[in-house]
């Protein structure tokens, strides 16, 4: 992802919680195989591990799951048993990533621009968004039959529906509201299911997000795009005025805290 420094991000701490916020992530996969296309992709759900202690670099992990059924899951495990024997069969051979997108994006037209537009002309158009991406090592737990994988897939379907009901839901933190858990289902149900299920544990290597809302632009540019999809009188319009406005600020702020210190 192209980071330029206006708009990128590299604070683990912000990005994991932009993470928690929008959870579902596109996991890309590059696994050669004579059934399969080498690059392979799906939307999964994640959890975000930050202070998880298995890697030096301190950036933590993501955990999920895959239907077993899914094309990638059947590549991911015709690539591990054909190396059963080795100590790290359960780790992929190359890196993965997977890219977590904002809740809102938008095209952004020359006509917002309320200065650059009438002074110079010089202007055009563009597309505002916000996205993180993840690089890491990945160990995939396929084993129906293995103890290691049953274990770790009760804790991340249990994991997941907790942060899932609470955090995205809200449930259980207003009176009358009570989250759903795992434990609620028939427990032969939820054990049948989880053997169509692979887990998937990243250790992550790197992580940077780029959160393009127009906060390099001119004062008087930005005001006009606050306004602009503020006038599109749209839930989400309401959404990305705010965001233009938001990282405006704190660009402002970082470019003053910067001068400062010269």
């Amino acid at each position: 992802m192209h980071l330029p420094s206006c708009n990128s991000e590299k604070d683990p701490e912000i990005l994991h919680e932009f993470i928690r916020q929008n959870p579902l992530g596109i996991l890309t996969t590059a696994i050669k195989s004579e059934s399969y296309p080498f690059l392979q992709n799906s939307h999964i759900p994640w959890l975000i591990d930050a202070d998880f202690d298995g890697n030096i670099n301190g950036l933590g992990r993501l955990r999920g799951h895959i239907a077993r059924q899914n094309p990638q899951a059947k590549a991911i495990i015709e690539s591990r048993t054909a190396v059963s024997e080795s100590s790290t069969a359960n780790v992929l051979e190359h890196d993965v990533l997977v890219l977590f997108n904002g809740p809102v994006h938008h095209y952004v037209t020359p006509k917002f621009y309320k200065q650059t537009k009438p002074d110079t002309g010089k202007v055009v158009p563009t597309w505002d968004y916000e996205a993180v991406e993840v690089y890491g090592r990945a160990k995939v737990y396929y084993d129906a039959k293995s103890t290691e994988s049953g274990v770790f897939l009760a804790k991340q379907i249990s994991d997941l529906s907790d942060h899932m009901e609470t955090s995205i839901m809200g449930y259980g933190k207003t009176p009358g509201t009570y989250p759903w858990k795992v434990t609620d289902a028939p427990e032969r149900y939820i054990e049948l299911l989880s053997k169509n299920i692979i887990g998937m544990e990243i250790e992550i290597t790197s992580i940077a997000g780029r959160f393009k809302w127009s906060q390099e632009k001119p004062v008087k540019d930005r005001d006009g795009l606050v306004e602009g999809f503020k006038n599109l009188d749209t839930h989400d319009g309401a959404l990305l005025s705010d965001k233009v406005r938001d990282h405006a600020t704190l660009f402002d702020a970082k470019k003053a805290a910067s001068k400062s210190e010269t």
